[in-house]
């Protein structure tokens, strides 16, 4: 595969992926929407792995990209989701009983915003030629 043609994929991924995050981690913000997580039931936590599972594979299916670079960071959120989304389905009880929405929930939240800001840079700056 050409590198024009991983850079070209990988930014139009990380479009989609990018803003996401972002939007996604100040929409679960404690700050933002304290009530999210108090109730929460185990169809709704599979059916939510079952959509992470999905997003997952189609990011490693069309984005399997294991290069010196940030591309890289693309792949590894495809696996990280695919394997998050196969924990829900699998073991949707757990989240529902051992669940704190704390003060580490809010540094995940803040750094799947950082890896959202910075993914959105990526893809939306012009590549130097």
């Amino acid at each position: 595969m050409a590198q024009v043609d991983v850079i070209g994929k990988s930014k139009s991924i990380a479009g989609i992926v990018g803003p996401t995050l972002i939007v996604m981690g100040f929409s679960e913000m404690k700050l933002w929407n304290p009530t999210l997580y108090d109730t929460q039931i185990v169809p709704l936590i599979y059916l939510n792995g079952v959509l992470l599972f999905v997003a997952g594979l189609a990011i490693v299916r069309s984005h399997n990209i294991w290069v010196y670079g940030w591309q890289t960071a693309v792949t590894v959120i495809g696996y990280l989701v695919l394997i998050l989304g196969l924990l829900r389905m699998f073991f949707p009880q757990i989240q529902k009983t051992e669940f704190k929405n704390n003060h580490s929930v809010l540094i995940v939240e803040i750094i799947l915003i950082l890896l959202g800001l910075f993914l959105t840079f990526k893809a939306y700056v012009p590549t130097k030629k």
